[in-house]
Formats: structure tokens, C-alpha cells, sequence
């Protein structure tokens, strides 16, 4: 189980850095990208390998009813990685889109998956995107919301919110976890 807690601190740490030593990361500029990037990918890998090789307490199980409403938030979540992208209409409603996508994501995890492993990789995850905005929010008060919009930008990111989903679900079969319950 280290390897998936030492992942998602890893994760939340790179992701964090930039907020929690604003001069440190400034000093580096340009050159801080490359390290940054590589600790976001290795703590990837150590949340997938980790998260693969825990065991723990298992206190619920999974439902048809859980999984159809974790479906649902994953929908949610894709969709709102996609507006993010394409400055849709829900981006003038919804000031950090990626980090709501996450929690979305996390959450619906969680419902499915009541073990201890799932309690660390996607209870770690929603607590870094809820600090994570909670951060942005005190460190840049002022949003400027977007107000043009484009009805082929909003029908992309529909679309394309059920083309990941289906990739998405096709490899969680490969893997051997069924998303449809």
C-alpha cells in the first residue's frame, strides 16, 4: 500500500508545488516543467501499480444502483474536462471545471468501491482537488468568466464526453473491472 500513498502524495505534491512555494517554483522558471512533469507521470505509475497490489478492508460492495450513479459522475466528470477545454457554457457557472471533474470522478469512485485501497487513491485525490481550489481560490480572488460561447463547442463536448466514456469503459473491461455493475 505504500506505493499507492507514496503516488498520491507525489501527485498532490507536484500539482501543489506551485501554490505552496510560489517563489521556489518562480525561481526555476522555464526548467521546473520537465521535473514536474516527470513527478505527475511516476506518480501516476505508483497509483496504478499500487493501487493494483493493495489489499484492505473491504466495508461495502458494489450495486447496480452504485455503479449506474458512478456512471453518471464519470459522465459528469468527462463532460467537465471537455468544457474546460472548449470554454462551453458550464464554464461561465463552474470556475474550475478540471478540479470539479475530479471530484465528480473521486466520488463516484467511492461510491463503488468501499475498501481502504479506494478510500486512499480517490479519497486522496477528491481531498487534493477541494484543497486544490480552495488554494486558487484564496491566492487569485478575481474570476473573469468566460461569456462567448458556440453551439459547436458545446455539441464537441458532448460528443466527445461519450467517445472517452466508451474508451474509458472499454479499458476498465480489458482490465477486468465491469463499469456497468
Amino acid at each position: 500500500m505504500i506505493w499507492l500513498i507514496l503516488g498520491v502524495l507525489l501527485w498532490s505534491g507536484a500539482h501543489l508545488f506551485k501554490r505552496l512555494a510560489p517563489d521556489l517554483r518562480a525561481s526555476w522558471g522555464e526548467k521546473a516543467k520537465g521535473p514536474i512533469a516527470l513527478a505527475v507521470l511516476l506518480s501516476l505509475v505508483l497509483m496504478v501499480v499500487g493501487y493494483r497490489m493493495a489489499d484492505g478492508a473491504v466495508f461495502w460492495g458494489r450495486t447496480p444502483m452504485l455503479a449506474g450513479i458512478n456512471n453518471l459522475l464519470m459522465l459528469l466528470s468527462i463532460y467537465l474536462f471537455a468544457a474546460s477545454g472548449m470554454k462551453t457554457r458550464i464554464t461561465a457557472k463552474i470556475r474550475h471545471p478540471q478540479l470539479a471533474g475530479v471530484k465528480a470522478w473521486a466520488l463516484g469512485h467511492l461510491l463503488v468501491n468501499g475498501d481502504v485501497p479506494s478510500f486512499i487513491l480517490f479519497g486522496g485525490m477528491l481531498i487534493w482537488a477541494v484543497f486544490s481550489v480552495i488554494q486558487i481560490n484564496n491566492m487569485e480572488p478575481e474570476w473573469k468568466k468566460p461569456t462567448e460561447f458556440s453551439t459547436g463547442k458545446e455539441i464537441g463536448a458532448a460528443v466527445g464526453t461519450v467517445l472517452v466514456f466508451g474508451a474509458i469503459a472499454m479499458i476498465h473491461t480489458w482490465l477486468g473491472y465491469n463499469p456497468f455493475g
